[in-house]
């Protein structure tokens, strides 16, 4: 089983050794990534965490992520699991907006960046090489990040509170067969909406908000995670794993989601003075972080 691991792992190791600029290399202009939509401009932050990106499979949109990375600059990049989707290794699929998406942040690491990597369920094979620093990348198993204004952030990928991985990996699988489906229908969808001049619009996530259990699966998901946070005496959790980007306060806990790049293409951000929001890429649609606004006294949380 660990020999099949370091295979799966220096497969998709290899996915990451792409041919970037070197030092003394002339660095390609910015004008040669896609143009980004109107109104998008530049922006600087100091941290962007993002998940569940899934490379390797036809439904991460790569595009857009490539687009967002292009666009966003930071101090230190967060990458919280299933980046590279190892459960797809036998239906690797692999595009040149995923190798852009991998330049970029090669690209950031050369420019300064911190990149943070903390795998998840579907990359968890780089969990043996966690405490290694892999092309400029440090793999931890968790991390806790202090925002700018001091609050302390448990940063993970969420699987380990997930009941189905840790009692029924098969049943995983099985759903993820069929997620996989939802997701290519959803990329149809998407190509007919294009063609129309609509805006991107997620099936799958539809189908997700629409289905009650998905709903209450949420819900316990996002409880569970903030009780196992407070026991820890942080201020907060980040975390992925479930594609459901979200900012509330459950009980003294800050819960963040940084959501995903196959169905609401979302990332976490932090500004220079610590305040947080969830960026929307698809539809540029900001969350506001809820916790200034709980300090004032007004609701704490903020519908997407």
């Amino acid at each position: 089983m660990q020999k099949a691991s370091r295979i799966l792992a220096d497969t998709a190791l290899r996915s990451f050794y792409v041919p970037h600029p070197s030092p003394r290399s002339p660095r390609p202009s910015r004008a040669a990534a896609p143009p980004a939509p109107r109104g998008r401009t530049f922006r600087t932050h100091r941290t962007i965490f993002i998940s569940d990106t899934h490379l390797g499979t036809r439904g991460c949109k790569a595009e857009l992520l490539a687009d967002f990375l292009a666009h966003n600059e930071c101090d230190t990049l967060y990458l919280v699991g299933d980046i590279v989707d190892g459960w797809q290794i036998k239906r690797w699929y692999w595009s040149e907006a995923q190798s852009r998406v991998v330049r970029e942040v090669l690209r950031k690491i050369d420019d300064g960046t911190r990149v943070i990597y903390v795998p998840g369920n579907h990359d968890e094979f780089l969990r043996d090489y966690i405490g290694r620093s892999v092309f400029g990348i440090d793999v931890v198993k968790e991390a806790v990040h202090r925002t700018a204004d001091g609050r302390r952030l448990l940063v993970l990928h969420g699987d380990q509170f997930d009941g189905v991985i840790g009692c029924a990996k098969w049943l995983a699988h099985v759903g993820d067969r069929a997620y996989t489906l939802a997701l290519r229908l959803n990329d149809g969808l998407h190509t007919l909406r294009r063609a129309l001049g609509l805006p991107y619009w997620s099936l799958s996530a539809y189908l997700k908000r629409a289905v009650k259990n998905a709903v209450e699966y949420v819900s316990r998901f996002e409880e569970i995670v903030a009780r196992a946070a407070a026991s820890r005496g942080v201020d907060g959790v980040i975390c992925g794993h479930i594609h459901h980007a979200e900012m509330r306060r459950i009980g003294d806990i800050l819960y963040l989601n940084d959501g995903d790049w196959v169905e609401s293409c979302s990332a976490l951000v932090e500004d220079a003075r610590g305040n947080l929001e969830i960026l929307r890429w698809a539809t540029s649609t900001p969350q506001s972080d809820p916790a200034p606004l709980a300090a004032h006294g007004k609701a704490a949380l903020i519908p997407a």
